[in-house]
């Protein structure tokens, strides 16, 4: 779905016409156009300076963010936008300079959103900060939603960082709106392909990499993509997190069972996780079966009808 408009913070900057007269951006103020600049710093008083086609402009500080005047929202989510885009209405422009409001963008976006987007939407997202019980990310003008850990991918991970980095863009699909809190609630792992589709990228026989993601007494849980993981003998000397070149000994779809030897320990690697790869990036879903149709002992499935 595109959010046009009320995207995420950081996807217009290359795309909107530029702000340079004076006509422009009286222009701009007279339509509430929500547009975009980087902000170059935050003043002692926590007011936001923005750069925009070589003008400046203000952002005062309870004009910052929905919910700072209440306390409800931290400075934190003023300081940190230093260095990066900041979306904005244009409220006053004189000879001294302009003023700006970002909480005004954000409860335009947040009002959209909440009316338009359904159980099932496919979103785009930018991830904004990343804590152990899961992953905030920017909907729409600076609008933050969550990802649950549970809810980035099939294969369990103990940390999002393991998925994503800040100032990422990612898709999400919707997974449920709370109106009375005006909340919108996302999932991820459902975008990443079911068991059948990743299982479809590897064969018998092949040896690839992998990570070791569980340790039990029966075997070593072993992720070959996010959205699966194979199971190979216990050996000693391995932890969760280390990364392991594996044989593919069997690939056993009625079973929902990818059976592995694991050859070698391998270096981890350095730098951000791997770009999510995406078997559906935008549309809508309404029912999602992780779960191979021949496969009866196991049903893994997400629907998102009747979710709102």
């Amino acid at each position: 779905m595109s959010l046009g408009q009320y995207a995420p913070e950081g996807t217009r900057l290359d795309k909107q016409g530029t702000y340079e007269t004076l006509d422009s951006l009286y222009a701009a103020q007279a339509a509430g156009t929500i547009i975009e600049g980087i902000a170059v710093c935050c003043d002692p008083e926590h007011n936001l300076v923005v750069e925009l086609d070589g003008r400046r402009g203000i952002i005062p500080r309870t004009e910052c963010a929905i919910g700072i005047e209440s306390g409800e929202t931290r400075e934190i989510a003023i300081l940190s936008r230093v260095g990066k885009p900041v979306c904005f209405v244009i409220t006053h422009i004189d000879e001294n300079g302009m003023l700006l409001s970002r909480r005004l963008a954000q409860e335009r976006a947040r009002a959209w959103l909440l009316a338009n987007l359904q159980p099932g939407d496919v979103v785009p997202a930018c991830v904004t900060h990343l804590e152990p019980f899961g992953a905030f990310v920017d909907i729409g003008c600076g609008v933050v939603s969550f990802i649950g850990i549970e809810n980035i991918s099939v294969s369990r991970i103990f940390h999002p960082r393991e998925r994503f980095h800040c100032g990422q863009m990612i898709y999400a699909a919707v997974l449920g709106i709370d109106p009375a809190l005006r909340r919108v609630h996302l999932t991820h792992r459902e975008l990443l392909g079911t068991w059948e589709e990743n299982a479809g990228k590897f064969h018998a026989g092949e040896t690839v990499r992998g990570i070791v993601r569980s340790i039990e007494d029966y075997g070593i849980f072993i992720e070959l993509a996010p959205n699966l993981s194979g199971l190979a003998e216990r050996r000693h000397g391995l932890r969760e997190g280390d990364h392991v070149s594996v044989y593919i000994k069997s690939i056993l779809p009625e079973r929902m069972k990818i059976k592995l030897t694991i050859i070698d320990c391998l270096r981890r690697p350095a730098g951000p996780p791997q770009a999510p790869d995406y078997f559906i990036q935008s549309g809508h879903i309404d029912t999602w079966v992780y779960t191979p149709a021949c496969c009866k002992t196991k049903y893994i499935a997400t629907e998102f009808i009747g979710l709102a």
